[in-house]
Order: structure tokens, then sequence, then C-alpha cells
């Protein structure tokens, strides 16, 4: 199956780790670290599409040429699950700037509305990064960037674990300016609108909260 605008990041060490998130028996602490060793291989990879500008750096030595990021990165991480995402991207990309998004489903409406919303402002340059370890209908995803857009934001991308083919075509459908980068495309979801194989919930197994 191929999508527009997905990228698979995958390596032996991300199938190592994605073995052990997806295993019911692993504990929190092994799955929070195998989660930030998954996180690193994402960061690399989303940083393909970062620019950076040269600069001259004095080594012991000589002045050479070095590099910096050039311009500003937000990362967003949906609460809660996508805080597990945060510090192994701050550690990749410590300049950049954090901001958070809670969505919740009005029980009148149905549709998706924001319960706490804060970030930095955006610029026409800025890169904004929406965190989130499980892509699975797509209607959180969806409705973030449709906040985030009515907010500014201008580029934007997704990064997630593992993601559902229902949830990236539906995030495609409705935001196609949007690449998606994540460790797996797993098969599909259930009734209940759980990824299969899936590893559960992201936010329960990281926080020990099951």
């Amino acid at each position: 199956m191929h999508f527009k605008n997905l990228t698979i990041v995958d390596n032996p060490f991300i199938k190592r780790d994605l073995t052990i998130l997806r295993n019911k028996n692993t504990q929190p602490n092994e799955f929070r670290l195998a989660l930030k060793r998954i996180s690193f291989s994402l960061a690399i990879a989303v940083s393909q599409n970062l620019e950076f500008a040269e600069i001259k750096v004095e080594t012991p030595l000589e002045i050479t040429t070095g590099y910096k990021l050039k311009n500003e990165v937000i990362l967003v991480p949906v609460l809660r699950a996508g805080l597990s995402l945060v510090e192994p991207f701050l550690e990749m990309i410590p300049d950049a700037n954090v901001g958070h998004i809670g969505l919740q489903r009005d029980e009148k409406t149905l549709k998706p509305v924001d319960y706490y919303y804060k970030t930095p402002k955006f610029s026409d340059k800025s890169l904004t990064i929406l965190l989130d370890p499980m892509l699975a209908t797509g209607g959180s995803a969806s409705a973030a960037f449709n906040f985030l857009k009515e907010r500014g934001a201008k580029k934007c991308m997704l990064v997630n674990l593992i993601a559902a083919p229902e949830g990236v075509l539906k995030l495609q459908n409705e935001h196609p300016d949007i690449p998606i980068y994540t460790a797996s495309l797993d098969r599909q979801l259930n009734k209940n609108g759980y990824i299969l194989p899936g590893l559960g919930d992201a936010g329960d197994r990281t926080f020990g909260t099951i």
C-alpha cells in the first residue's frame, strides 16, 4: 500500500524496539526507553526537512565551516501520550520551542475541541512538528492541524510511532500538505478503532496507568 507524503523510517534498531513496544509484558521503564530510542531515529529522519545555515567555527587548530539551524522548529505534543516524544526530539533539536495541545470530544457535537492550547507564535518560516505516538482514525491529528493552522502555523508535519492506513488516508484527504513520519504502517483498525497489531495504549503504557 502506497501513500503520498508518508515516510516509514526503518532500520534494525527500530525493528528491535518496536518488538519491545508491542510485547504486552514490557514494563513501563523498558517501554519508555524503547520509545526514546525510536524517537531519536525519527528525529534524524525529520532533520532532512530542516534548513541549516553555514557558519564559521574556530577549532583548536584552524577556522572551518560549521552549521546551525536556520529557522525555528516548534514541537507540539498531543497531550498526554505525545509528551513521551518531546525529550528525545529536544535532545536532537535543542533550539526547538515547545507548545502543547489537548483534545477531547464534545459530547453533544461529537467533534474534537481543544481543552488546552498554548504554543509559541508561528512565523512563515517556522516548522511545526506535531508529536503523537499513534495515528489511528486520524481524527485527533486532523483536528490538531486545523487548530494549528487556524492560529498561524504554515509549515507542519506529523511524527508518530505507528500508523493505521485509515488514519493516513484521512489525514492526507483533509491535510494533503502534511508529511507523515512513522516507524511502522500497521495493518488496520479493529471495530473499536484500535491499531492492529498495534501496541496498546501508548499513553497508558508509557506512564504506567494501565
